[in-house]
């Protein structure tokens, strides 16, 4: 059986690409909304920071709503950039990134997270019936949010070209 750790350091593993990712690219490639998409390199990267706190903490109660979630209204499913994220602003989604998974080890480990409400993903179309199948699907998430990125990035060397 895996350790509870093993989930979390997975997902913190898959962010670091991510990470690099943007160190990468200025303030103003990470802002770019390439043709054919309606969003961007750091919109991408800000949603899988602000989904997984949504789906682990609003969905398990711990939190009553996404109002407590730093970036929740910038990020969320359905939303789209509405303004230029800063070079500050940046620093600390990837700070975030990484933190928050940090604490949500943390919550897990000590059993916080025990029990949530079931629900089905919108992006999957699957039921969560136990953190465990969240964090999972958290991980396919982000992996997701990483492919779009790196497909933004293409698109956006080839219009500099």
């Amino acid at each position: 059986m895996r350790s509870k750790k093993s989930i979390t350091e997975a997902i913190r593993i898959g962010r670091n690409p991510f990470i690099k990712l943007i160190d990468g690219l200025s303030e103003e490639e990470l802002n770019y909304i390439p043709a054919g998409f309606n969003n961007n390199i750091i919109w991408n990267f800000g949603h899988i920071v602000v989904s997984t706190q949504i789906l682990c903490y609003v969905r398990s109660g711990i939190l009553p709503d996404m109002s407590s979630i730093k970036y929740a209204e910038d990020f969320k499913k359905g939303s789209k950039p509405t303004r230029n994220i800063s070079a500050p602003e940046i620093e600390e989604l990837k700070n975030l990134a990484l933190g928050t998974i940090a604490q949500l080890e943390a919550d897990y480990i000590d059993g916080k997270l025990s029990s949530i409400t079931p629900f089905s993903t919108e992006t999957f179309g699957v039921e969560m019936n136990e953190i465990e199948e969240v964090l999972l699907m958290s991980l396919s998430h982000d992996a997701l949010h990483y492919g779009y990125a790196l497909a933004q990035k293409r698109v956006l060397q080839k219009s500099i070209d």
